[in-house]
């Protein structure tokens, strides 16, 4: 992949905001319209932007819309824009609805992450939604990063295309961090899972982060490896975000962080982790829409990483494994075809790194 260490272009800055009900409830994925939040999620008030987030960069590029409930970040020739939390968090549940610029979009990056890299320059942790624009006519696609104690050569990046248009209407990307496993979700189903091994060591993330939420260039690399750039006669590109929701711990960077464990424990953060009913839904759509994994990658990892198992199977999880006859030798999903050789499905040129 070609992201380098973060998905933040500008200096990165302190966050936070925070808070707590739940209201536990299985229901079946939704989309569109009717798309919610995971469960965990559900009854949480989302948070208004005054009341837990500051603006990091992009000037005039950001506006509040609906008392604060809702902002809008532009991209045009001269910035970006972006916001973050106004404080930090060891582990929570962190989610977004989120609606991404429609028509010519390619060179265009939208993220929603973690990261603390403005208090661990050489030694950051980041969580990463980056959502990858593309010419028209083509879709989005959506990339997952993890990257702990500064290992910005193995982000553990996966790739997937969506089954929905995500310019048309908000969708939900969450994250669940724990001291044990992270899990991303859209909307309601979670579409991967990494669980802590002995062996990832500081490779998982363990420091308190930040959320954060920006639209910037990244012609150099989104968009088929840089083949194709931002244009700026389709500017400005408008991502909007809603409910902006977390539940999680907010910590002191300088203080003891037991008492973030304790949080963690006292909030039941681990009991939120993928139930069996879902494990099903998990592993369809991780069959159906992954276009990248970085545990067949035999290019850039010819040794797979720990997680990844003897076969380079998936990240650790038995509904997250992939089967190695899905990928080719750079992790890209294979090409299916149909008798007559046509291709039909499966990955395609935008699939390249």
């Amino acid at each position: 992949m070609a992201s380098g260490a973060s998905s933040s272009p500008p200096p990165l800055a302190v966050a936070a905001a925070a808070v707590v009900l739940l209201a536990l409830c299985l229901c079946a994925p939704r989309v569109g319209v009717d798309a919610r939040p995971p469960p965990p999620l559900h009854g949480v008030r989302p948070l208004a932007f005054d009341e837990g987030y500051a603006q990091i960069f992009g000037s005039g590029n950001l506006a509040l819309l609906r008392d604060g409930r809702r902002v809008r970040l532009a991209l045009d020739e001269s910035t970006g824009a972006g916001f973050a939390s106004q404080d930090l968090f060891l582990h929570g549940f962190f989610s977004a609805a989120i609606k991404l610029p429609a028509d010519y979009a390619a060179g265009v990056v939208v993220a929603f992450y973690l990261s603390n890299g403005d208090v661990y320059e050489k030694t950051h942790d980041e969580l990463d939604f980056e959502f990858l624009g593309n010419v028209r006519g083509r879709e989005w696609r959506v990339q997952t990063n993890v990257y702990g104690n500064g290992s910005t050569h193995a982000g553990r990046e996966e790739r997937y295309d969506l089954p929905f248009d995500p310019t048309d209407d908000f969708h939900h990307y969450s994250i669940l961090w724990t001291s044990r496993r992270i899990v991303f979700y859209v909307d309601e189903t979670p579409i991967r899972e990494v669980v802590r091994t002995p062996s990832m060591g500081a490779a998982f993330p363990s420091k308190p982060m930040s959320l954060y939420a920006t639209i910037w260039d990244g012609s150099s690399w989104a968009t088929l490896g840089g083949r194709y750039r931002a244009n700026y006669k389709y500017a400005p590109f408008v991502a909007e975000f809603a409910d902006l929701l977390i539940r999680g711990c907010a910590v002191d960077p300088a203080a003891d962080h037991s008492t973030a464990a304790a949080c963690e424990e006292r909030t039941s953060l681990e009991s939120l982790a993928v139930p069996a009913e879902q494990r099903a839904a998990m592993a369809a759509f991780r069959r159906a829409h992954t276009s990248y994994s970085y545990c067949h990658d035999r290019r850039r990892y010819p040794v797979a990483l720990s997680e990844c198992g003897g076969g380079g199977g998936g990240d650790a999880g038995g509904a997250g494994r992939l089967p190695g006859r899905m990928f080719g030798p750079d992790g890209m999903r294979q090409r299916r075809r149909h008798r007559g050789g046509r291709r039909a499905g499966g990955g395609s040129q935008d699939d390249a790194m």
